[in-house]
């Protein structure tokens, strides 16, 4: 296949923010080249083998010339590689993609540019600022604060909507000009941080008080609103309590059906947003969540609800079993089965699929009943147009022997498909005990990925992580052994400024054996119960 530099836009950051096509082109990436802003929420869409060069531009810190970047990119096109040049925003906005295209076409590569979503005019709408309105701002202006002294302040300070980029450095200097040119000391402003992200932060004030309200605070990376129009974001929020919208209907019109002047509006929105720490608990964490490689994190998507910045470490690879053998004969001869239990979405989605590829449907489990543990693996197997007969009170294989729905287990006939190379025994061996013969076969394997994911080992070694979490047992091996081969021996050291979280006193008992604590445990054992364990703690913590 010939080589071919696609410069993508990544949007204010967040991968539901991509295009599709965007998206597509990173799982299909051979070699990465990103800016320093790109979330690694993103980096973790790439292949494993993806190679990845960190080209970023931050102020104050060494960073490849962009003539650097460009033979870059001409090497790689040369080696028949398919090369994502991921900037931040969109290609074409304050970017350098003009240098990388005419290096390109002066060395014969191909490419093609991909639009991204700007942060110039995400980040005013995920603050709830409009750019534009009928009666406070026909027009909006976008600029660079780059380099203050290329800018015609006189013009800039008659427009009616500011949005300026690159401008935390120098925003009193910016607040001054403005207002030195003539723009109204009161006039709203409205500093975004981390548009679109877990953290972002939202200042709002006016050109005379903003630079005090942010003294000490790190603004980078920003995007700077002015304008009339920040003034109504106090109305735009989502999801107010009557009490507010009662001010709405009350304040943006008059009886005489008149909208009202921009300074009465402004009168009441000079504060910046404060956010509520008990609504988004986990705000301002960082969270490294293990799990399986290449499955969809709904534990994830509960903590970013929280308000968590979430890094995901794959730290399982669920395969099909060596052998099909088993199952297969096991499937033959259902009808000797009282009981088929699966105690892992894994067992029930493998196990499905395995009837279906053998040529039956699940009609052939019409003589069974069906034994889970768990919310999730319940959600899975209704999924497949099935449901349970038991589900223990308490989510944990042990639990299922002593609430066992039947009055013995004497003489019952045990169908259980798991995991190859075997869990816990507890269960097997209680069950034995009370008379029921288990019938274990194979239907999946969990192995170790190769390396730890590098977004995850960037966090943890720069010292963002605040919790790292384990669902299982063995997330807590498999986990432990890919920081040792990437931390070495120093790897609890790392961990010992972060907060352990866990499941359940089964995941908890290998945390102390190899980690030495546990800081949180969730009290029910499913990922709701260890996101609200989290929040808890981070709640107690801050008090």
């Amino acid at each position: 296949m010939a080589g071919k530099v696609y410069l993508v836009g990544a949007g204010p950051g967040k991968v539901s923010y991509l295009t599709v096509r965007a998206q597509q082109l990173l799982q299909q990436a051979e070699v990465l080249v990103h800016d320093a802003l790109i979330n690694a929420d993103l980096l973790q869409t790439l292949p494993q083998d993806c190679t990845r060069f960190d080209v970023g531009k931050r102020g104050g810190t060494p960073s490849p010339e962009q003539a650097e970047i460009d033979r870059l990119l001409v090497e790689q096109c040369r080696l028949n590689k398919q090369v994502i040049r991921l900037k931040s925003g969109d290609p074409f906005v304050f970017g350098r993609t003009t240098s990388e295209i005419q290096a390109l076409q002066a060395a014969g590569c191909a490419f093609e540019v991909i639009p991204g979503l700007s942060s110039a005019l995400a980040a005013p709408l995920l603050a709830h600022i409009p750019l534009t309105d009928p009666a406070l701002s026909r027009s909006f202006t976008v600029l660079t604060a780059h380099d203050l002294n290329q800018i015609d302040w006189a013009t800039m300070a008659r427009l009616q909507t500011l949005v300026i980029l690159m401008g935390s450095r120098h925003l009193a200097e910016i607040t001054q000009s403005l207002v030195r040119y003539g723009m109204r000391p009161g006039m709203p402003i409205a500093i975004i941080r981390w548009a679109s992200q877990p953290q972002q932060q939202i200042w709002q004030g006016t050109l005379l008080d903003i630079a005090q309200k942010t003294k000490g605070e790190k603004l980078s990376p920003c995007i700077v609103v002015v304008g009339e129009v920040v003034g109504l974001r106090h109305y735009l929020q989502p999801l107010l309590p009557s009490e507010a919208i009662a001010q709405i209907d009350t304040a943006i019109v008059q009886p005489n059906g008149t909208a009202m002047d921009a300074a009465s509006i402004n009168a009441t929105t000079s504060e910046p947003l404060t956010v509520d720490s008990k609504a988004l608990p986990l705000r301002a964490k960082t969270i490294l969540v293990t799990r399986a490689a290449g499955q969809s994190s709904q534990f994830s998507q509960l903590l970013q609800a929280q308000g968590a910045t979430v890094v995901e470490m794959p730290a399982l690879e669920i395969t099909p079993p060596s052998s099909w053998a088993a199952l297969d004969g096991a499937i033959a001869r259902l009808s000797q089965f009282h009981w088929l239990v699966l105690t892992s979405a894994n067992a029930v989605t493998y196990f499905c699929d395995r009837l279906l590829t053998l040529g039956h449907d699940t009609r052939a489990l019409a003589g069974l009943q069906i034994a889970v543990v768990g919310k999730k693996t319940n959600r899975i197997l209704n999924q497949w147009g099935l449901r349970a007969d038991f589900i223990p009170p308490n989510f944990i294989a042990d639990a299922m022997v002593t609430h066992w729905p039947d009055e013995t287990l004497a003489g019952q006939q045990l169908l259980f498909p798991r995991v190859e190379s075997g869990g816990r025994q507890v269960l097997i061996k209680e069950m034995t005990a009370q008379g029921a013969t288990v019938t274990e076969v194979p239907a999946y394997e969990s192995g170790r990925p190769a390396a730890i994911a590098p977004a995850a080992l960037k966090s943890l070694q720069s010292g963002q992580v605040d919790v790292v979490t384990f669902a299982s047992s063995k997330t807590v091996r498999h986990g432990c052994a890919l920081f040792e081969q990437a931390l070495g021996d120093r790897w609890r050291d790392v961990l010992e400024s972060v907060a352990i979280a866990s499941i359940g006193p089964q995941t908890s008992d290998t945390c102390h054996e190899l980690i030495g604590r546990v800081d949180i445990e969730a009290t029910e054992f499913t990922l709701d119960g260890l996101t609200q364990a989290m929040g808890q703690w981070a709640s107690a913590s801050s008090d």
